[in-house]
Parts: structure tokens; C-alpha cells; sequence
């Protein structure tokens, strides 16, 4: 942590937030964390969809979803209903006073009520419409998929990456739940930045567009290079020219390791004692001991099983291999350099208790510690936002509250 500098890099500038579920509430979380002024627009009636999915943080009746929580810190809720005109006209007019809009609703939503970007542009012609969806969105760039839904699992599937993770005689596998959400968020958030620089010097906004299949081709470009440059594909649980690699059991838990060539090999085998290893035809080669696999794989798994997963560890790290430990979700909170660089901060909820989530992953030297201000009760910054940031009265907040636009 340095306090070089009393402002946020993104202090001062304000997004709008149109969002639900996990890929744009990343997005904006990581704005947010870096000092952006982040007004989340949700339902008046229930919600981020994301507030009412288990697990929840509960007490005497209160309670909140925990990845609502973990996405939606130091931001605003304002609740308002965009199917009424007057709802509408409240969100033009927030939206003239924005820097950035960022959007993750189904595709033609937005068109449809006349609040898109090229409704909401030519009023605020700095404005940096940033939306993520499945396929893709932006005029002129729309393919055959680009009207449709999606979720991250579909966007995994598309993409190839679930392809390749799983075992060879098993149907392909997910990785990490939310994934390519969180992935799309991180491009986004990339984009908006590199639209913000790109503003400073012609006045101008821009569309950002952020495909959940074409981040998942991009993270996968393993398989893309690979099938390009020799026709050939990565097989599921069959790895090509790596081997050793993946997680090997110890007495005490697993570690993780690779090794990409042979002088990784050599020092696997000097921790292993077994030099006659280095030189053995069925040894000494990616492709040989990924042939030999029925031969290599009891040696390597027997020398791993008969000690701790730290010793483990240690020698590999001593010898030049990098190895780590396979780690819970205690191992996680317990684990000293994530202590050390304040990874997991902790947010305190009001009548819920203190919990404590990831930390946005970047460090900077000349920038302030992010604030932990807690996610948002729904509408709960609703009045606050339209007298303060539009000029709203009294008496309009009254007449809109009446009429259940606002909550």
C-alpha cells in the first residue's frame, strides 16, 4: 500500500452501470476499486438478479447474496424502472452527465426503449458506451450470433477452452465458475481505459465491445496457434510435448508442476535422486515420456506420495523448479503472501458482520489504498443520486416515488 498520491486514478470520472450477474458488475468493481464514481441502475423490485443467489450473509432477517457482495462494492444503487417513459427520461438524463456507460443486458433491450448509444451519443459526444455480451455488439461488426443470449458456460463451450479440460474418455469439462464473465469484465474495464486515454486527446467517446467468445478465443489461443501453424489440435487429458505436468498427490494434500523441457526434467530427476532418468530413451523427451507414460507416471507419483506437500515443494523451488502447492479455500486465507500483500480485504456489513473478498489484483505505487466501501442496499443511494447529481427536488423525488419509477 502507498499513499503517493491523495486521488484515485479514476477519480472524477462517473459510470453509469446498467448491469447484472457477474461480467459488467466485475467490470465496474475494478473502476470502482480505482476511484470511478459507479451508479449501479437496478430493477425497483428485486434487483441484480445476483442479490437473490446463494450462498447469502444473513442476521435477524437481513441478508445478502455473497457474489452480489463480492461484485458490487463501492458502488451506488439507484432503483429505477426503465419500462416507463419517466424512468427513462431519469436515466437520460444520468447519462448526460456521465463519462461511461457499461451494459451486459440481452441483446436488443436497450434498442428497443431508445436508450442504446446511438440514442444516448449524440447528446454526450464523450460518452464511452462500453457493453458485454456473448457475441459481440457493435454496428458494422455483428455476426450470425450476435442477437443471441448467453452465459459464461456457453462462451467457455464456444470458445474451445472447455474442449481441452477434462479427461480424454469423460464429456469436456468447465473451468472455474465465471470464468469468461470475469475475463470479459477485465476487457472491458481495459477498453473503457484505453477509450478514456484516447477521449483526453479528441474530445471524442467511443462504442467498447467486449464478445465473451471472442475473449474466450483469445485466452484459448493455445489451441488457435496451434491448429493454424500444424493443423493439430490439443487432445483433452492427453498432453502434447509437456510432460511431467498437472497435480501430483503428496502424504498431505497435492502439488502442481510442469516441465516444459529438459533442463526442467534434469532437476526434477536430481529432487527424484534418479539421474539414470535424464538419458533413458523413454525418458529424455516431452514425447518420450509422454509415450512412456505406464513406465514414468508410478516413479514420479510414488517419490511425490512419500513426502509432505511442503517438502515437496520446497525441494522443487530449490532446484529451480517452480512448484506450488494445490490450495483450499483455508489454505487461501491462511496463506502469508496474500497477508503480506493485503489480497483479501476485508468489507464490513452493517448488521450482516465482516467478510472478506479479493482485492482488485493490480498494486501501484503512487496511487491510495481502494476504498472497502460495502455493496449497496437496493435504491439505497437512489435519492441521494438524482438531488445531488441532477438537482432533482424534493417534491420530483416525491412525485417519481409515488408513481414507482424510483425506490
Amino acid at each position: 500500500m502507498t499513499t503517493g498520491l491523495q486521488r484515485q486514478p479514476l477519480s472524477g470520472i462517473r459510470v453509469i452501470a446498467l448491469e447484472q450477474y457477474v461480467s459488467a458488475p466485475y467490470c465496474t468493481l475494478l473502476l470502482a476499486d480505482a476511484g470511478a464514481e459507479v451508479i449501479k441502475i437496478e430493477r425497483p423490485q428485486q434487483g441484480d438478479p445476483r442479490r437473490a443467489i446463494p450462498p447469502f450473509a444473513e442476521n435477524n432477517g437481513k441478508k445478502m447474496g455473497a457474489g452480489f457482495m463480492a461484485y458490487n462494492r463501492n458502488k451506488k444503487s439507484v432503483a429505477l424502472d426503465l419500462k416507463n417513459p419517466s424512468g427513462r427520461a431519469v436515466y437520460r438524463d444520468l447519462v448526460a452527465t456521465a463519462d461511461v456507460v457499461v451494459e451486459n443486458l440481452r441483446p436488443g433491450s436497450v434498442d428497443r426503449i431508445k436508450i442504446g448509444y446511438d440514442d444516448l451519443s449524440p447528446s454526450n459526444p464523450g460518452l464511452i458506451y462500453a457493453v458485454i455480451s456473448g457475441f459481440g455488439r457493435m454496428p458494422g461488426r455483428e455476426g450470425p450470433y450476435s442477437h443471441l443470449p448467453s452465459f459464461d458456460i456457453v462462451a467457455e463451450a464456444m470458445g474451445g477452452v472447455m474442449h481441452g479440460v477434462g479427461f480424454a474418455d469423460k464429456p469436456p469439462s468447465p473451468t472455474v465458475y465465471g470464468m469468461p464473465d470475469i475475463f470479459s469484465g477485465l476487457a472491458a474495464s481495459y477498453g473503457i481505459t484505453m477509450a478514456l486515454v484516447s477521449r483526453a486527446t479528441t474530445g471524442r467517446g467511443q462504442f467498447v465491445d467486449s464478445s465473451m467468445y471472442d475473449n474466450m478465443i483469445s485466452l484459448n489461443e493455445r489451441m488457435v496457434s496451434l491448429h493454424s501453424i500444424t493443423g493439430k489440435a490439443p487432445e483433452r487429458g492427453r498432453p502434447r510435448g509437456l510432460y511431467p505436468r498437472g497435480a501430483f498427490a503428496t502424504i498431505d494434500g497435492f502439488i502442481a508442476f510442469t516441465v516444459p523441457n529438459e533442463e526442467m526434467w534434469r532437476r526434477v530427476c536430481k529432487v527424484m535422486s534418479r539421474p539414470d532418468l535424464v538419458d533413458d530413451p523413454r525418458t529424455c523427451s516431452g514425447p518420450a515420456r509422454i509415450e512412456n507414460r505406464d513406465f514414468l507416471d508410478p516413479i514420479v507419483e510414488t517419490f511425490f506420495k512419500e513426502i509432505t506437500r511442503k517438502d515437496a515443494v520446497s525441494r522443487l523451488n530449490k532446484v529451480g523448479v517452480p512448484a506450488g502447492p494445490v490450495q483450499t479455500a483455508e489454505d487461501l486465507f491462511m496463506c502469508p503472501q496474500l497477508e503480506a500483500r493485503g489480497s483479501l480485504m476485508s468489507v464490513e456489513y452493517p448488521g450482516l458482520g465482516e467478510f472478506q473478498f479479493a482485492r482488485t489484483p493490480l498494486q501501484m505505487s503512487e496511487s491510495p489504498e481502494i476504498p472497502n466501501r460495502p455493496a449497496p442496499e437496493l435504491g439505497e443511494h437512489t435519492q441521494e443520486v438524482l438531488m445531488e447529481v441532477l438537482g432533482y427536488s424534493e417534491d420530483d423525488i416525491t412525485r417519481l416515488s409515488e408513481n414507482q419509477i424510483i425506490k
